[in-house]
């Protein structure tokens, strides 16, 4: 009689140290082993870095970690096992109600149910009560593999029609998991934590919106649930304080408030400016102009070209779904054209470079635009500032050799580094995107791009302890690696702003190329470069940074001149018009209103500075100065005021400039 010989796996522990198991027994089983105390805590295990339940077999020797609530893994699970709950407590509560699907998303999840009526806000909290108790229950997970068959009939009897769709969905070589939470159960991929218990009792449901199903606007509506869980109640009402805040600062209700820009159905995705949000547009346009001064040529290339220059450099088979296209009927002789308007300035850049023989002497060509570019975003993906089709690039290329390449890239870096801390950011990430799957160009350029920006991050690190570095595999753009610059703002949000990219592929598509020093012609490097990328979005960024509450050398209005009496007038207006004198923007208020009203109404348009003038001020030559978000008042003399207002409102760049 044969007897059956079990397998046996090795597991390395984080520690480093191995030990052989029965292949059979499952992660629980394990970290049970180990110690008591750690399977109580357990909520899932790892091998090889791939998350599994714990009651999965071990089945192959690997690197093992088990997971505990706090690890950062964890929180997917906890997400993911929140939306299942949340499932659970709408069928209990609202019987006949379809679930369909409910993936973790960035900062929660949500799930899509098919109800006759819609949810309303006011179902939430019924919904989370509900939820409570799921959890407190403590059912514990469990996992089956049903057959194709099977699914379909117990989700059809159900009338769970979305169910069956899913089912026949997935391909025929995967498994069909069902996962129960008691008597409750669902079609997913999992893996799950152990029971609803290990959810906690920090979450939150946030909003209810509608939803085609699987995006299709010809498919039914349904109504989705978002929500959002964290590991405990500190990180829950953290990330709560912080949308809060970012509700307060949102720069579309300050844009409003401020009158600096509003957008309209007949424009959608472009910024109609006011005159208050032009000023400070272009305010942040002559600031980074000085800053390029003396280093960049400034061009300006074609709004609109022919799809034949898109062709050549590439884009047209990338993004031409993102790009605005005319055609234009010829006259008798020609034939019809297609033209683009710009979506990027890259392509109008090189052909200013080929204009005209360059030597390696020329080297580097370092050319700057604000190049108005549009793109076509999806209707759903436009959000004030932040996301438009029309937008101005602070764009710039560098054309240089490829023995200059790294010395380029680091003082495109200083520059970067020193324009965010004029604007108050100093808690920076550059991470190196390296090349993607889809790309142009061959592996030995792809290897030289990325070694030399590999050792300009390395030079960055050393320069700074204060910059955080990174790796991003595979996110490169098709012609090239590139740096990505993320900055974190007042209320720790992150944000992606500057990019440095190194491109082989335009100039050799468009054959640009230098005489170098053996009278041979040579194919340039091209470094493509943005600071505040899109300057709409930088704007966005800044208003909610500061809360609208601008530094005075940025605010598109920075001082109001507001009278007590009507007999101060006259004296108001030679206090405005010796600040105006001094280069500020000021406006005046002599209104026949009560002078808290006045100073209620201007704070709440976020003017910097308020100069109250009265009789005694006017006697005195003297103003009373009160400051945003402060309700104190300084008493100054006039000559004093001028000479504060002026320093605080020369622009950084202009005060380093004056002091050296």
């Amino acid at each position: 009689m044969s007897q059956t010989v079990s397998k046996t796996v090795s597991m390395q522990f984080p520690d480093g140290s191995k030990r052989e198991y029965d292949a059979a027994i499952s992660g629980a089983e394990l970290a049970e082993s180990i110690s008591k105390s750690l399977a109580k805590k357990a909520v899932a295990y790892a091998v090889d870095g791939i998350v599994r339940d714990l009651s999965d077999p071990l089945q192959d020797s690997g690197k093992i970690e088990i997971l505990t609530r706090d690890d950062p893994r964890a929180l997917e699970l906890i997400r993911h096992d929140c939306a299942h709950v949340l499932a659970e407590a709408v069928q209990e509560l609202f019987p006949g109600t379809q679930v369909t699907i409910g993936p973790v998303i960035e900062n929660g999840f949500y799930y899509d149910f098919a109800k006759n009526e819609p949810f309303t806000p006011d179902d939430l909290p019924v919904i989370e009560k509900k939820m409570r108790e799921i959890i407190a229950r403590n059912k514990p997970f469990t996992k089956e593999i049903w057959s194709r068959e099977k699914a379909r009939k117990v989700f059809a009897d159900k009338g769970e029609t979305y169910k069956v769709e899913l089912v026949d969905a997935i391909p025929e070589n995967q498994d069909l998991k069902i996962y129960a939470q008691g008597d409750w159960y669902d079609l997913c991929r999992g893996p799950h934590m152990a029971s609803t218990g290990q959810v906690g009792n920090a979450f939150k449901l946030m909003k209810v919106a509608g939803a085609y199903w699987r995006g299709d606007s010809n498919n039914p509506m349904l109504s989705r649930i978002y929500g959002t869980a964290f590991a405990t109640d500190g990180e829950l009402q953290s990330y709560l304080h912080v949308l809060e805040e970012a509700e307060k600062r949102d720069h579309r209700k300050l844009g409003r408030e401020m009158d600096l820009f509003h957008f309209q159905e007949e424009g959608p995705g472009v910024v109609f400016w006011h005159a208050k949000g032009w000023r400070m547009f272009q305010t942040l346009v002559s600031y980074m102009r000085r800053r390029l001064e003396g280093v960049y040529q400034e061009v300006n290339a074609p709004q609109v070209l022919d799809k034949s220059l898109w062709e050549t450099s590439g884009h047209w088979g990338w993004y031409r779904d993102n790009m605005f296209k005319v055609t234009v009927a010829g006259d008798e002789t020609d034939d019809e054209r297609v033209f683009a308007l710009k979506p990027m300035n890259c392509p109008g850049h090189v052909q200013i470079f080929k204009h005209g023989l360059k030597s390696y002497r020329d080297l580097p060509v370092r050319l700057a635009e604000f190049g108005n570019v549009h793109r076509y975003e999806p209707s759903g993906a436009l959000h004030g500032l932040m996301r438009v089709r029309g937008f101005t690039q602070d764009d710039a290329h560098v054309f240089c050799t490829d023995e200059q390449m790294a010395a380029e890239c680091l003082r495109i870096n200083d520059l970067i580094l020193s324009v965010y801390k004029d604007f108050g950011f100093d808690e920076i990430t550059i991470k190196l995107s390296t090349r993607p799957e889809k790309r142009v160009g061959s592996d030995a350029l792809w290897d030289r791009a990325e070694e030399v920006m590999m050792g300009v991050l390395e030079q960055i690190q050393q320069q700074s302890n204060d910059i955080k570095t990174g790796i991003l595999p595979g996110e490169g753009a098709f012609y090239g690696p590139k740096f990505e610059y993320t900055l974190k703002d007042a209320i720790g949000r992150e944000w992606q702003c500057g990019t440095t990219q190194v491109d082989f592929n335009l100039p050799e598509r468009f054959g640009a190329f230098y005489i170098d020093s053996t009278s041979e012609k040579k194919q340039p490097v091209m470094i493509h470069r943005a600071i505040c990328g899109s300057m709409e979005r930088f704007l966005g960024i800044l208003i909610e940074n500061f809360a609208g509450h601008l530094p005075l050398w940025f605010a598109p209005v920075q001082v109001v001149v507001a009278t007590i009496t009507t007999e101060a007038d006259e004296y108001g207006k030679q206090v405005a018009k010796e600040l105006k004198a001094a280069g500020l923007q000021v406006i005046t208020d002599f209104r026949n209103e009560k002078i808290n009203y006045k100073v209620r109404e201007h704070s709440l348009q976020k003017v910097p500075v308020i100069l109250v003038c009265g009789m005694r001020e006017a006697e005195e030559r003297t103003v009373n100065m009160r400051r945003l978000g402060s309700q104190n008042q300084v008493s100054l003399s006039l000559d004093d005021a001028l000479r504060q207002l002026r320093e605080e409102a020369t622009p950084p760049d202009l005060r380093r400039a004056a002091a050296e």
